[in-house]
């Protein structure tokens, strides 16, 4: 073994000395979650049961409706509608990049308590007591199938399909560049384990709410690029959601429409809020480092995949960002 397979072990290792420490943990992952984080949330509770461990699943929101099926994604508690009257010495925290992606749930924090930071972001911060990071991971749930097999468990049909679920929406459907060897050796096992793979891609990947259309058409209407063709945008509106009807999560893949035009080398979706702030998700279709064009607005994420979140109208951030790239693009060597 390598002196980084070295080091990743001995992560591991401490990470599951933290999770036998500890009898009582709260497990929270980042502010509107994804299949990643929901799926890591809900392999970390697989793992604390199978360890004898209390804990307690918690988000700031909802999960989303299309994660609902999967095994005790009804027990995530949604803090926005259910604060807990009770605070937490030992918490584990799956795929956040940086704490303040934690959100509101950080009330319920205890001091002095500890934290697990598990994640795959390169741009976490390792704000934990303990930190197990691997930034060459395709998704927060790779390194969750390492941390079961590290503890010698075995693993179930249930604890296979949310591992599963967070390794396919994190690679795509494992089309994007993260899909390693390592990726497809972890998704053999767990077919062996149980996973109904089609079934999972249809649901996933493949189906769509007629809001979730509403809201694709208003996009694509609005869909721009630069002079060059390098940098592709769309945009929604706060009011958008409301008038289709469709959610913050129906979002979720809308930048891909501008990244995946031939010749786009940036697609950027600008997401106004309510409260007036805007969220940009960037997305590289190439070699652009999208992920330090992020950390210059307070943001960050993957060299390919990265976000930001920006406190000015829509059209200035807008002007402010696609500027923002295009000198960055023709900077580049």
């Amino acid at each position: 073994m390598t002196a980084a397979g070295d080091h990743y072990m001995a992560r591991l290792d401490e990470a599951l000395r933290f999770l036998r420490e500890h009898d009582d943990f709260l497990i929270v992952s980042h502010v509107q979650p994804d299949g990643d984080a929901i799926s890591s949330t809900i392999a970390v509770r697989w793992l604390l049961d199978r360890m004898g461990k209390r804990s307690l699943m918690i988000n700031e929101g909802r999960v989303p409706p299309r994660l609902g099926f999967l095994p005790h994604a009804g027990e995530i508690v949604n803090f926005s509608e259910r604060k807990p009257d009770r605070r937490f010495r030992a918490v584990v925290a799956v795929d956040c990049a940086d704490f303040s992606r934690i959100g509101l749930v950080r009330e319920l924090f205890d001091e002095p308590y500890e934290l697990l930071n598990i994640d795959h972001h390169p741009t976490n911060d390792a704000f934990g007591a303990v930190n197990l990071l691997r930034h060459d991971a395709a998704a927060t749930a790779e390194i969750l199938f390492d941390l079961i097999e590290r503890a010698g468990l075995a693993i179930d049909a249930d604890a296979a399909t949310v591992i599963y679920t967070g390794l396919l929406t994190d690679t795509g459907g494992f089309r994007y560049s993260n899909t390693s060897p390592t990726v497809m050796a972890a998704a053999s096992k767990l077919l062996t384990a149980g996973v109904d793979a089609w079934q999972l891609a249809d649901r996933l990947l493949e189906r769509m709410t007629m809001p979730q259309l509403r809201l694709l058409q208003r996009g694509l209407a609005r869909l721009e690029f630069t002079d060059d063709g390098r940098v592709g945008w769309l945009y929604i509106e706060p009011k958008d959601l409301e008038e289709t009807g469709a959610s913050a999560e129906d979002l979720e893949g809308l930048v891909n429409y501008a990244r995946n035009i031939d010749g786009v080398e940036v697609g950027l979706l600008f997401k106004g809020l309510e409260d007036g702030t805007v969220k940009v998700s960037l997305r590289s279709a190439g070699s652009a480092d999208v992920a330090s064009i992020a950390q210059r607005f307070g943001g960050g994420g993957h060299i390919r995949a990265a976000g930001c979140r920006l406190a000015m109208p829509l059209d200035k951030a807008m002007r402010l960002v696609v500027d923002t790239v295009r000198r960055s693009l023709e900077s580049a060597p």
